[in-house]
């Protein structure tokens, strides 16, 4: 396989990208906050007046660059957008799984799709733990993988694939779009043991989630700002139905939650909390679902999370960063920008590259 050397790395790395969400595209001096991975948590977010993405070495690790592909396989990345266009116009739920495929498979073990593997010789995969066990989109990926092998047999990795799958899905639901680096190799094996110390609980406290996220290096700006995805998707029935009947053994639903909003959670979920259908993590407003965006810090000011931990960020100091998000048009552009660059952060954990990695044939399987 071809790689691009390391002077041409460091060329892309010093090229300066426009911020673009999925309705307007903002030039230099439009923007109150620079996307500046190294900025501090300071309260106004500070910044130079300026939209530019510049790539730090922080953000650029090694073997990842732009354009990975345009030698090896030019059309790979659009092979990716169409497909994934495609599987989203069929079932709009797929956008929202291939993001949560992205975070779940970056926070265990790096950015490597050690999360789509099944089992290997019996050993138990990351899929069978029990944080996991929600995911879907696994056959998405494989149509997407499949499509790219017939174009370019044994060179797009899996890894490289969900990190761009989870940008152009992003994008598709109305979020920002971000430049995504590729090189990424596939791992040949899980790490199932690793996933329930590293995937915070639906109902973890803020003080919890915080840490989860710290340990990959993630500051409670940041943090918050991720947790925004949770505008878009679905959520069982089963993950919150103790905070709509009984938290923590009270009888009583947790007094968090609007009064309104409890009662709509309940009708989704029946009378005893197992009903079949999925609440919408899509908030609503005015009557109608709308797409990604920062709305859903709006309703946790509201005590509309469904989710406790979501309901949790306005339990303690993330407070501070939901009322920003939640401030109007200027938050809504601060939220895109540090989600953006969140999520750029999020794609560099860990990339393999070299000799331990390979870009595996079936996403499902080890083998290269």
């Amino acid at each position: 396989m071809v790689r691009h050397d390391s002077a041409s790395g460091l060329r892309f790395a010093a090229v300066s990208l426009i911020l673009c969400t999925a309705n307007v595209c903002t030039g230099a001096g439009l923007s109150s906050y620079a996307l500046l991975l190294d900025d501090d948590e300071d309260d106004g977010g500070g910044g130079d007046g300026s939209s530019s993405f510049s790539f730090t070495p922080q953000m650029q690790p090694r073997g990842l660059v732009f354009g990975f592909y345009d030698e090896t396989c030019p059309d790979a990345e659009a092979i990716v957008a169409s497909t994934v266009r495609e599987l989203y116009l069929a079932d709009p739920n797929a956008a929202a799984a291939f993001v949560r495929l992205f975070f779940h498979d970056c926070f265990i073990h790096g950015c490597d799709a050690s999360v789509l593997l099944d089992r290997i010789n019996g050993e138990k995969s990351e899929r069978d733990a029990a944080p996991n066990q929600s995911l879907r989109g696994f056959g998405a990926v494989e149509k997407v993988k499949a499509r790219l092998e017939a174009a370019c047999p044994k060179t797009v990795s899996c890894a490289d694939i969900l990190a761009l799958a989870a940008r152009d899905s992003l994008v598709l639901v109305g979020g920002p779009s971000y430049p995504v680096l590729t090189g990424r190799l596939d791992s040949a094996r899980g790490f199932y043991d690793e996933v329930g110390a590293r995937i915070p609980s639906p109902n973890a406290t803020y003080a919890v989630t915080l840490d989860a996220f710290a340990r990959r290096g993630f500051t409670e700006r940041e943090t918050v700002a991720l947790l925004g995805a949770h505008s878009i998707g679905k959520v069982q029935c089963r993950f919150f139905k103790d905070r709509i009947y009984s938290f923590a053994g009270t009888g009583e639903p947790d007094d968090s939650i609007d009064a309104d909003m409890v009662e709509e959670m309940r009708a989704v979920c029946g009378g005893d909390g197992d009903g079949a259908a999925p609440m919408e993590m899509g908030y609503y407003r005015q009557g109608r679902e709308v797409g990604f965006g920062a709305h859903y810090y709006a309703k946790l000011l509201g005590g509309r999370g469904i989710l406790r931990s979501d309901q949790q960020l306005t339990a303690g100091s993330t407070v501070r960063w939901v009322r920003v998000y939640a401030s109007g048009a200027h938050g809504e552009e601060m939220f895109r920008e540090d989600f953006s660059r969140a999520m750029v952060k999020l794609a560099a954990l860990e990339p393999l590259s070299g000799s331990p990695g390979l870009v595996r044939v079936r996403c499902s399987k080890p083998e290269g």
